[in-house]
Protein backbone atom coordinates (compact mmCIF):
# COMPACT_ATOMS: atom_id res chain seq x y z
CA UNK A 1 0.00 0.00 0.00
CA UNK A 2 1.61 3.42 -1.02
CA UNK A 3 1.56 6.65 1.02
CA UNK A 4 -1.46 8.01 -1.41
CA UNK A 5 -3.69 5.07 -0.51
CA UNK A 6 -3.09 5.74 3.14
CA UNK A 7 -3.80 9.43 2.72
CA UNK A 8 -7.26 10.53 3.71
CA UNK A 9 -8.97 13.83 5.43
CA UNK A 10 -11.36 14.48 7.35
CA UNK A 11 -12.86 18.18 7.63
CA UNK A 12 -16.53 20.00 8.26
CA UNK A 13 -18.18 16.99 7.04
CA UNK A 14 -16.14 16.36 4.02
CA UNK A 15 -13.76 13.00 3.47
CA UNK A 16 -10.87 13.58 1.22
CA UNK A 17 -9.42 10.69 -0.03
CA UNK A 18 -7.50 9.58 -3.11
CA UNK A 19 -9.96 9.19 -6.14
CA UNK A 20 -11.16 5.68 -6.57
CA UNK A 21 -12.17 3.89 -10.45
CA UNK A 22 -15.74 4.05 -9.63
CA UNK A 23 -15.03 7.78 -9.22
CA UNK A 24 -13.35 8.68 -12.47
CA UNK A 25 -16.55 9.51 -14.59
CA UNK A 26 -18.27 11.95 -11.92
CA UNK A 27 -14.65 13.61 -11.11
CA UNK A 28 -14.62 14.66 -14.79
CA UNK A 29 -18.50 15.79 -15.47
CA UNK A 30 -17.42 17.73 -12.41
CA UNK A 31 -14.69 19.19 -13.44
CA UNK A 32 -15.94 20.37 -16.64
CA UNK A 33 -19.19 21.59 -14.71
CA UNK A 34 -17.54 23.58 -12.58
CA UNK A 35 -15.03 25.07 -15.41
CA UNK A 36 -18.15 25.53 -17.67
CA UNK A 37 -19.87 26.90 -14.94
CA UNK A 38 -17.12 29.75 -14.00
CA UNK A 39 -17.01 30.78 -17.61
CA UNK A 40 -13.82 29.30 -18.09
CA UNK A 41 -15.20 27.97 -21.22
CA UNK A 42 -17.99 27.67 -23.22
CA UNK A 43 -17.59 24.26 -25.23
CA UNK A 44 -18.05 20.79 -23.04
CA UNK A 45 -16.19 19.53 -26.43
CA UNK A 46 -12.86 21.87 -26.46
CA UNK A 47 -9.68 20.19 -26.04
CA UNK A 48 -8.73 21.51 -22.83
CA UNK A 49 -12.28 19.53 -21.47
CA UNK A 50 -11.54 16.13 -23.18
CA UNK A 51 -8.26 16.63 -21.29
CA UNK A 52 -9.89 16.80 -17.50
CA UNK A 53 -12.07 13.99 -18.68
CA UNK A 54 -8.94 12.22 -18.87
CA UNK A 55 -8.79 10.61 -15.32
CA UNK A 56 -7.43 6.88 -15.27
CA UNK A 57 -4.51 8.57 -17.28
CA UNK A 58 -3.87 11.29 -14.79
CA UNK A 59 -4.63 8.94 -11.85
CA UNK A 60 -1.82 6.94 -13.05
CA UNK A 61 0.28 9.85 -13.44
CA UNK A 62 -0.33 11.68 -10.58
CA UNK A 63 -2.02 12.01 -7.07
CA UNK A 64 -6.28 12.88 -7.86
CA UNK A 65 -8.32 13.00 -5.01
CA UNK A 66 -12.21 13.62 -4.03
CA UNK A 67 -14.01 15.07 -1.30
CA UNK A 68 -17.52 13.45 -0.43
CA UNK A 69 -20.10 14.93 1.42
CA UNK A 70 -22.58 12.19 2.90
CA UNK A 71 -20.87 9.76 0.00
CA UNK A 72 -21.28 11.88 -2.65
CA UNK A 73 -18.30 13.19 -4.47
CA UNK A 74 -18.16 17.13 -5.09
CA UNK A 75 -14.80 17.87 -4.62
CA UNK A 76 -11.59 16.76 -6.31
CA UNK A 77 -8.10 17.95 -7.39
CA UNK A 78 -4.93 16.55 -8.41
CA UNK A 79 -1.44 16.56 -7.31
CA UNK A 80 1.24 16.75 -9.25
CA UNK A 81 5.38 16.62 -8.73
CA UNK A 82 7.94 17.84 -10.49
CA UNK A 83 8.93 15.95 -13.43
CA UNK A 84 4.96 15.11 -14.11
CA UNK A 85 3.51 14.95 -17.45
CA UNK A 86 0.85 16.64 -15.95
CA UNK A 87 2.98 19.33 -14.23
CA UNK A 88 2.29 22.81 -15.60
CA UNK A 89 4.90 25.16 -13.15
CA UNK A 90 6.10 22.82 -10.68
CA UNK A 91 9.49 23.11 -9.59
CA UNK A 92 11.74 20.27 -8.08
CA UNK A 93 10.34 20.46 -4.64
CA UNK A 94 7.03 21.70 -5.50
CA UNK A 95 4.04 19.74 -4.90
CA UNK A 96 1.42 21.34 -7.64
CA UNK A 97 -2.07 21.76 -7.39
CA UNK A 98 -3.57 21.01 -10.64
CA UNK A 99 -7.77 21.07 -11.74
CA UNK A 100 -9.30 21.97 -8.48
CA UNK A 101 -12.72 21.84 -8.88
CA UNK A 102 -16.28 22.40 -6.77
CA UNK A 103 -19.38 20.75 -8.06
CA UNK A 104 -21.35 24.16 -8.82
CA UNK A 105 -23.95 23.53 -6.26
CA UNK A 106 -21.51 22.82 -3.78
CA UNK A 107 -19.71 25.99 -4.39
CA UNK A 108 -18.85 28.38 -1.66
CA UNK A 109 -19.63 25.22 0.90
CA UNK A 110 -15.99 25.22 2.54
CA UNK A 111 -15.05 22.08 -0.03
CA UNK A 112 -12.22 23.89 -1.94
CA UNK A 113 -10.55 25.38 1.00
CA UNK A 114 -10.84 21.69 3.09
CA UNK A 115 -9.28 20.77 -0.44
CA UNK A 116 -6.23 23.07 -0.58
CA UNK A 117 -6.12 22.66 2.79
CA UNK A 118 -5.69 18.80 2.47
CA UNK A 119 -3.32 19.66 -0.68
CA UNK A 120 -0.58 21.12 1.94
CA UNK A 121 -1.11 18.31 4.61
CA UNK A 122 0.07 16.07 1.63
CA UNK A 123 2.68 17.83 0.63
CA UNK A 124 3.91 18.38 4.20
CA UNK A 125 4.36 14.35 4.44
CA UNK A 126 6.32 13.86 1.43
CA UNK A 127 10.21 14.85 2.51
CA UNK A 128 11.14 15.93 -0.84
CA UNK A 129 8.26 18.72 -1.29
CA UNK A 130 9.04 22.07 0.29
CA UNK A 131 6.76 24.03 -1.20
CA UNK A 132 3.22 24.29 -2.93
CA UNK A 133 2.33 25.60 -6.23
CA UNK A 134 -0.73 26.32 -8.32
CA UNK A 135 -2.23 28.77 -11.16
CA UNK A 136 -5.14 30.41 -11.41
CA UNK A 137 -6.85 32.77 -14.10
CA UNK A 138 -5.41 36.49 -14.03
CA UNK A 139 -8.64 38.17 -13.94
CA UNK A 140 -10.16 35.25 -11.76
CA UNK A 141 -9.84 37.81 -8.90
CA UNK A 142 -11.83 35.64 -6.45
CA UNK A 143 -9.79 32.69 -7.06
CA UNK A 144 -6.71 34.83 -6.41
CA UNK A 145 -8.43 35.94 -3.11
CA UNK A 146 -9.14 33.00 -1.73
CA UNK A 147 -5.73 31.64 -2.57
CA UNK A 148 -4.07 34.21 -0.94
CA UNK A 149 -6.48 33.90 1.98
CA UNK A 150 -4.67 31.08 2.84
CA UNK A 151 -1.51 32.33 2.39
CA UNK A 152 -0.18 31.77 -1.25
CA UNK A 153 1.67 34.37 -2.35
CA UNK A 154 1.77 35.29 -6.08
CA UNK A 155 5.03 35.00 -7.81
CA UNK A 156 5.08 37.47 -10.86
CA UNK A 157 8.09 36.24 -12.42
CA UNK A 158 6.60 32.70 -13.35
CA UNK A 159 3.49 33.89 -14.93
CA UNK A 160 2.66 32.76 -18.22
CA UNK A 161 0.59 32.47 -21.21
CA UNK A 162 -1.79 30.18 -22.68
CA UNK A 163 0.07 28.94 -25.83
CA UNK A 164 -1.16 30.68 -28.73
CA UNK A 165 -3.77 32.92 -26.42
CA UNK A 166 -3.70 36.45 -24.69
CA UNK A 167 -4.90 34.35 -21.67
CA UNK A 168 -2.66 35.04 -18.67
CA UNK A 169 -2.07 32.73 -15.78
CA UNK A 170 -0.65 33.42 -12.46
CA UNK A 171 1.39 31.26 -10.52
CA UNK A 172 1.06 31.04 -6.57
CA UNK A 173 3.17 29.30 -4.20
CA UNK A 174 3.34 28.49 -0.93
CA UNK A 175 6.54 27.54 1.32
CA UNK A 176 6.38 24.95 3.97
CA UNK A 177 9.62 25.84 5.50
Amino acid sequence: MSLIDEFRVTCDGLVIEPAAPADFERVGDLTVDAYLAAGHFDDPQHEYMQFVRRIADRAAKAEVYVARREGAVIASMTLVPFGSEYADIARAGELEIRMLSVDPAAQRSGAGKAMVLAAIERARQLPEVHAVSLTTGGNWTAARAFYESLGFAHCAQRDWYVPNTEILLVVYTMDLR
